[in-house]
């Protein structure tokens, strides 16, 4: 199966508020627990459809809302992204040479860039899990919810963990 690598989605200023507060705090320790730990932060450039079509101007190239709200480690890879997905090119060449199986993923939001990302790895043949207790959604609680029940039936109920379940799932 290879070895399991962690992805921390989009935890950053501009998606801070009382339903995301918390997610700094879970995420910073759990890439102790990981050799692979790999970082994105979403932009918005100029002229992208959330722009055009959504009407979503924030997350400017170099403005504060981009900035990471936690300290990554000093092995962490940072990726930045303009899509939902944190399957970029670069981040599938580094879960390859690392040879990584399995994908543990966190951060925010659930029903947007956690669900596509999940989804993304389990269909390039690679075993996601989902923290649920270290993600969250900017949209709230119910937002949060129904991103957890679109991810259990895109990737099975058993794929959605807490992180009291980690020590009995990683190996080493």
């Amino acid at each position: 199966m290879g070895t399991d690598g962690l992805i921390i989605i989009d935890v950053q200023q501009g998606f801070m508020g009382s339903g995301t507060d918390h997610i700094p705090g879970r995420v910073e320790p759990l890439q102790d627990r990981f050799e692979t730990v790999l970082i994105t932060r979403f932009f918005n450039p100029e002229g992208s459809l959330h722009r055009k079509l959504i009407g979503w101007h924030r997350f400017g190239p170099g403005t504060a809302d981009i900035e990471l709200a936690f300290k990554p480690a000093a092995t962490a890879r940072i990726f930045d992204k303009s899509t939902y997905s944190a399957l970029t090119p670069g981040i599938v060449t580094i879960l390859q040479q690392n040879k990584v199986g399995r994908v543990f993923l966190c951060g925010i939001a659930t029903d947007n860039c956690v669900l596509k990302t999940a989804v993304d790895v389990f269909e390039k043949g690679l075993e996601p899990v989902v923290i649920t207790d270290a993600t969250a959604s900017h949209g709230g609680p119910e937002a949060h919810d129904c991103g957890l029940r679109l991810l259990e039936r895109f990737i099975g109920a058993g794929q959605l963990r807490e992180t009291a379940d980690l020590a009995g799932l990683l190996k080493g």
